[in-house]
């Protein structure tokens, strides 16, 4: 008989989910005869399986050790092989719950291919590392982040902890209780504060969005596969002539929207390759080795938050600008 105690970080499941995790090579249809013939019990009592867990429960496996193992795959209890290039992830804030880290340029948020080490895995090595969890941990529930940058996109990426944390902030991005600030210098003089709202379509064959002003353009272009309301505000914050740094807010939050929103505007974002300019970019590139967009997510505020995470109202965090970005705003407007 094997016993699984059930941790913070486990918590709100629901009792044949964490089994089919755990188990995870065996087939639902075993969990649920093994839950019906009294093999797999919780707190020593039968169960039906749509119990939610709380700390401190105890699941009690009747099952052979070879039949426990023969239905388990290790290698999902660990965020990726030793061969993967790793490093430490800035942690800007850290609680039982969540945690916000510094996201660097050319760096992945998620993993794209299974050899990939993204910012999700050096956060669960970090969290490993630290005895923060454990390997075991991970088979029944192994933290993410809750919000994507782009690969090029530098700073603040939040990450649940505990399935409370993941749940919370997936809930609070989605009811837009959290506000977002990003940083960018674009080609161009921006003078005024402009509020935008825009609608836009994703290629998604392309990897590529277009934006228009009105509804009417964004149908003639989607051609009935979808399309997105997107608000954006900018708020020029200096500005030489020739060039402009922007505080973005971010209202809602759709692929490369503030990328091509600028483009569209007619400020394309400096080194931006996809939505820049060739001929700023080919400049930033010689003269500063400069070979991605420079985008910053560098702050972030909790607004009237609710549930298991409202300890966070009202607080804000930042992260610092790279170094390149910082001597490319020092050379432009000091």
């Amino acid at each position: 008989m094997r016993e699984i105690v059930i941790s913070k970080n486990e918590a709100g499941q629901r009792l044949n989910k964490l089994i089919m995790k755990y188990l995870n090579k065996a087939p639902s249809s075993f969990v649920y005869r093994m839950i019906r013939k009294k093999n797999i019990k919780l707190n020593n009592n039968k169960a039906v399986g749509n119990e939610i867990l709380y700390v401190g429960d105890v699941i009690q496996l009747y099952l052979a050790d070879d039949t426990i193992e023969s239905f388990r795959d290790d290698r999902l209890a660990t965020a990726g092989n030793e061969s993967q290039k790793k490093f430490k992830p800035e942690i800007i804030y850290h609680d039982h719950n969540i945690l916000i880290v510094n996201k660097p340029a050319g760096v992945l948020s998620q993993k794209a291919g299974k050899d990939d080490y993204s910012i999700n895995e050096s956060v669960i090595d970090y969290l490993l590392d630290n005895e923060y969890i454990t390997a075991s941990q991970l088979r029944t529930y192994k933290p993410s982040i809750c919000n994507r940058l782009d690969r090029n996109t530098s700073g603040l990426v939040l990450c649940g902890v505990s399935l409370t944390g993941s749940q919370e902030l997936s809930r609070i991005i989605r009811e837009r209780n959290i506000d977002k600030y990003y940083y960018t210098i674009v080609r161009g003089d921006v003078k005024d504060v402009q509020d935008v709202t825009a609608y836009l379509y994703k290629n998604e064959k392309k990897n590529q969005v277009t934006i228009c002003d009105s509804v009417d353009e964004i149908r003639a272009i989607a051609d009935n596969t979808g399309y997105d309301k997107i608000h954006t505000i900018f708020y020029p914050e200096r500005s030489n002539g020739r060039y402009t740094e922007l505080k973005v807010k971010l209202i809602t939050g759709k692929t490369h929207q503030i990328r091509a929103q600028l483009e569209h505007m007619g400020y394309p974002i400096v080194g931006d390759q996809k939505y820049g300019d060739r001929d700023t970019n080919i400049y930033f590139r010689q003269t500063y080795r400069l070979r991605n967009q420079l985008l910053h997510c560098g702050e972030i505020e909790f607004t009237n938050i609710t549930g298991g995470l409202d300890y966070l109202t009202g607080k804000s965090f930042s992260a610092f600008k790279p170094d390149l970005y910082k001597t490319i705003e020092k050379d432009l407007f000091d």
